[in-house]
């Protein structure tokens, strides 16, 4: 992962942080896709991804999680949830960083 890759990251962890989430595995991959970060929301785990642009002249964060994207962090939670013995509440999270703006926290992002 590109350093920029790893400060979005970093940011994104300290702004979840801050509003109560916990982490559970960071960068979390097999052969299906990966997943940036994996939290808890009180019961609720959390799978983020964090997606970053410096500018919008090839679309913004948001339009950077393609379908193909979406299938493939499902996949991988799939993946990680396979091999829990209880299944929890789950959701999965965008976390969008767009130059020096404020991270934008999409609760949900994919309404699975």
């Amino acid at each position: 992962m590109s350093d920029a890759g790893t400060q979005a990251e970093e940011q994104a962890l300290g702004f979840l942080r801050s509003h109560g989430l916990h982490l559970k595995a960071r960068n979390y991959s097999c052969r299906l896709g990966e997943i940036d970060l994996i939290m808890m929301d009180g019961n609720t785990l959390v799978f983020v991804e964090v997606r970053m642009r410096r500018n919008r002249a090839f679309g913004g964060a948001a339009e950077s999680i393609t379908p193909r994207k979406r299938m493939r962090l499902i996949a991988a939670a799939r993946h990680y949830l396979a091999g829990k013995q209880a299944l929890p509440a789950c959701r999965f999270d965008a976390v969008l960083i767009e130059s020096d703006a404020a991270p934008v926290w999409i609760k949900d992002a994919f309404g699975e």
